[in-house]
């Protein structure tokens, strides 16, 4: 079963009904992630390991028969310019290279407080500036649907890991609405922290 072309809310039933496991989900999204990763180049930073060991405490509530939240053990990525307590935050650019945020932004801690399980951080413009995701320090984004073409900007290494199905969600901040048309999504603004399911 290709678990990565499931809904969220699909994954959400699966795991309350103990069809499957949220660290068999993880897993299964990190193995799109490497199939597909070389090419499309949508994250700056990974982070199997916490996401597998959040995973893991997901599923063990399960196991102990606790209520869990609408995402909670289902994977999803951060835009990189959004703050996450201990995990690298470039905003891909090379000034902002080596930092890690000692605290969490809003949205994060909120995700956080539902049992959300990060894969990682996605790509961007540098510093959110640009329509292509050409002009990231770290690479250039490719749209999954046609390599030899942008996903658009500046959220384009998130509109390129949803095209690719290597997440079920995204939080972006202040995210471009050509990113996700580039990508074949519906035009959407979205003016705050946002969440795509």
């Amino acid at each position: 079963m290709d678990l990565y072309k499931s809904t969220a809310h699909e994954l959400h039933d699966k795991l309350v009904n103990k069809e499957i496991s949220s660290v068999e989900l993880t897993k299964a999204l990190y193995e799109r992630i490497d199939a597909v990763e070389d090419q499309v180049r949508a994250y700056v930073t990974l982070d199997k390991e916490n996401a597998l060991a959040q995973a893991a405490k997901v599923d063990a509530k399960i196991a102990a028969g606790d209520t869990i939240a609408p995402l909670a053990g289902i994977p999803g990525a951060i835009k990189d310019n959004i703050c996450t307590k201990g995990l690298l935050t470039t905003c891909s650019s090379k000034m902002l290279a080596n930092v890690v945020p000692i605290y969490d932004a809003h949205v994060i801690k909120k995700l956080r407080a539902e049992d959300t399980v990060f894969l990682g951080k996605t790509n961007m413009d540098e510093f959110a500036m640009g329509s292509t995701t050409e002009s990231s320090y770290f690479q250039a984004t490719h749209n999954p649907w046609n390599l030899d073409r942008v996903p658009g900007g500046s959220s384009g290494g998130s509109a390129a890991a949803v095209a690719a199905r290597v997440f079920r969600r995204q939080c972006c901040r202040y995210s471009c609405r050509r990113s996700y048309l580039d990508s074949g999504f519906r035009y959407r603004w979205f003016y705050s922290s946002a969440c795509f399911f």
